[in-house]
């Protein structure tokens, strides 16, 4: 089996990097960093999220892991002090494979140059780069609203805990395959209305976002943050590829929400 190893980057981090490479290799796994069949992501849910994109055009191949040297976290389960228990697991152990679902969007110019296509395990904003915020929003082909506040953010399950709850989103359980919608402080008044509560939306329905004035936006995917300029839409569902994580023992997502948000 050939497997990769990521890490935050700090002193704590890259020294549990080098020590689980040296074990797996001690195991005769094979080190690939180009076509890893499991990643071991060390440091937090950044450093997988960083992961995640890194492997993105071979998700059917690649399993993910974490360890985390932080906080508990949604994506990394073992602990630094577990650390050859992990290793033992990954060289001995036939490993269970969940799948996650996550979001494809697509950005569409005015100037009809190439679309762009990318992947978000967490996440997408969208946010205007002067002034108040107004997109018209449609579903399923069909116009739903015209949207005016500070900007939309649509999610995937497993991302539903993150900035999609702080802006007083629906936590989903990441088994569901769908996309949630929210609003970013949007101005409702006896003018000006939007629903007002956050969407979910299942797997055969696509949400798309067309500029009313200002086509320039910022954008994030996950981490990563860009402009974009002369945007005719955005378009957002469920993708057809999905996550895969290595499971060697049960990690229940109500569990890491407990833990997360409620236990002392």
């Amino acid at each position: 089996m050939k497997f990769a190893v990521t890490s935050k980057g700090d002193s704590k981090s890259e020294n549990l990097v080098q020590i689980i490479k040296q074990y797996l290799l001690d195991f005769e796994l094979e080190y690939d960093e180009e076509e890893p069949d499991i990643v071991v992501s060390v440091g937090g849910d950044g450093t997988l999220l960083y992961a995640f994109h890194r492997y993105s055009n071979r998700l059917d191949k690649t399993a993910f892991v974490g360890m985390h040297t932080g906080h508990l976290g949604f994506y990394a389960d073992w602990t630094p002090a577990e650390l050859e228990k992990l290793v033992i697991a990954i060289a001995k152990t036939p490993y269970n494979i969940i799948e996650y679902p996550i979001l494809e969007v697509i950005v569409r110019y005015q100037n009809e140059e190439k679309e762009t296509r990318y992947l978000a395990l967490n996440e997408s904003t969208v946010k205007s780069m002067e002034g108040t915020f107004v997109m018209d929003v449609e579903m399923s082909g069909k116009h739903f609203e015209r949207f005016r506040g500070d900007g939309l953010c649509v999610s995937t399950p497993s991302g539903s805990t993150a900035y999609n709850k702080a802006l007083g989103g629906a936590i989903v359980h990441p088994s569901i395959e769908a996309i949630q919608l929210a609003e970013m402080a949007s101005i409702n008044n006896r003018v000006f209305r939007t629903v007002g509560s956050p969407l979910i939306l299942p797997k055969h329905h696509t949400c798309v976002l067309k500029p009313v004035n200002e086509p320039n936006f910022q954008i994030s995917i996950d981490h990563l943050n860009l402009l974009h300029k002369k945007v005719h839409s955005i378009q957002y569902r469920v993708a057809e590829e999905k996550v895969r994580f290595a499971r060697f023992r049960p990690f229940p997502f109500w569990k890491r929400v407990h833990d997360s948000f409620i236990s002392e």
